[in-house]
């Protein structure tokens, strides 16, 4: 068949085989072109088929020679209907990393739930004994609690009252102004549970409990902080709150790992393009001027350059991990520098959609956007006809 985007507001609901291929197999050659890493051996990697958690599982595999297990939730594809887009790229991954005798397993599935969990350490002790890394990267906008079976639903909301300021539409570049209604206090309880830290200790405290944790381990939860312009949205909206206690657990993971010498870190990162990033309000605007100021002064990463340098740079660099004040790793601090987001204020109040193409970079922001569905992937024909009944080589489908 013939594979084209079709689009319902910040979704797209098919995904390109095999630019989603080559999106994995160009992530691939750059962790190769920067040199080997002493990193992680054997790692697990809960949240492996896009985004950070891709680029983690990637740069682990391909930098450190790691055998990684991967868990997500996709869907896989039918007859004349695509998988989604993590299907697409876990099944890419395992095969480049077959191809080079790396061992790669995945599990489709809720990794909310105590089956998968039970699942995924079953593999563990069987295929590779103890992990010396878990990589937390879900981002779930819904979670159904493992012990009470209460659908919890994340949102996106301030806190205290309401909140306006501008926005894009990177579909058709109009920058116009979003307002939305302050959070409640179930609306915070839910974030917390969907977003917060509690399933990431639940399956550090399943993983130990089993005897899966190798001396030394280490585990890594993403987060973002980001600029005063989306503070009242994000880090002090619901979300934020959701990401203090991520934070917060992963001192208490640190305390429970001492016996073994095991650490928890978030690491911080640079506002992305991503399928979570494109629904929040404020977000597109300030990521297309960011990208035009950052580029401009060559410093612009996409996730592979990111989680590079934070396994090369802050977490395998002459044996110390380095953290900021609060034990944070910090990997968004070209974002942050003083000049960029000076720059990024200045634009953000001259933006409008009159002048967003000239001071910001919306074609970049929708190209990555098609790139996470593997669309407007360079050396990609799509003309041609695809087979999109790909299967991922450890999941029978």
């Amino acid at each position: 068949m013939i594979i084209e985007p079709r689009m319902r507001g910040f979704i797209c609901l098919t995904a390109h085989p095999e630019g989603c291929a080559q999106n994995v197999k160009n992530q691939i050659d750059y962790v190769e072109s920067k040199g080997k890493i002493d990193g992680p051996k054997k790692v697990l990697v809960i949240g492996a088929s896009t985004g950070f958690g891709l680029s983690s599982r990637v740069t682990a595999a391909f930098g450190s020679g790691a055998s990684t297990i991967g868990v997500f939730f996709e869907k896989p594809p039918q007859p004349g209907k695509t998988a989604s887009p993590g299907w697409y790229n876990s099944a890419a991954f395992e095969n480049e990393a077959n191809k080079v005798g790396l061992y790669a397993k995945s599990i489709n599935g809720d990794a909310f739930s105590k089956e998968i969990k039970a699942e995924t350490l079953a593999l563990i002790k069987k295929d590779l004994g103890r992990v010396d890394q878990v990589i937390y990267s879900l981002a779930s906008p819904v979670r159904k609690h493992p012990d009470t079976e209460v659908l919890h639903r994340s949102t996106l909301k301030p806190i205290g009252r309401s909140y306006s300021n501008k926005t894009v539409d990177f579909h058709t570049g109009i920058v116009s102004t979003v307002s939305i209604e302050p959070a409640t206090d179930e609306d915070i309880e839910n974030t917390i549970a969907v977003m917060g830290g509690e399933d990431w200790s639940m399956w550090i405290e399943a993983l130990r409990a089993e005897d899966l944790l190798a001396e030394g381990f280490t585990t890594i939860a993403y987060s973002y902080i980001g600029p005063a312009v989306t503070e009242p949205v994000y880090r002090k909206g619901t979300i934020g709150r959701a990401k203090d206690n991520l934070e917060a657990t992963a001192f208490k993971i640190s305390e429970n790992l001492t016996d073994l010498h095991g650490k928890a870190y978030v690491s911080v990162n640079k506002a992305l393009v991503t399928q979570a990033s494109s629904a929040i309000p404020v977000i597109p605007l300030y990521i297309s001027l960011l990208y035009k100021v950052m580029k401009e002064n060559g410093t612009h990463e996409g996730t592979i350059e990111q989680i590079q340098r934070l396994y090369a740079d802050r977490l395998y660099k002459n044996g110390t991990v380095l953290v900021d004040k609060k034990g944070r790793i910090r990997i968004d601090d070209l974002e942050m520098q003083d000049d960029v987001q000076e720059e990024v204020s200045t634009l953000w109040e001259k933006a409008s959609t009159e002048n967003l193409a000239a001071i910001g970079d919306l074609p970049q922001y929708k190209s990555d956007f098609l790139n996470l569905f593997g669309f407007a992937v360079d050396g990609v024909d799509y003309g041609k006809e695809s087979d999109e009944m790909v299967r991922i080589p450890s999941i029978e489908s």
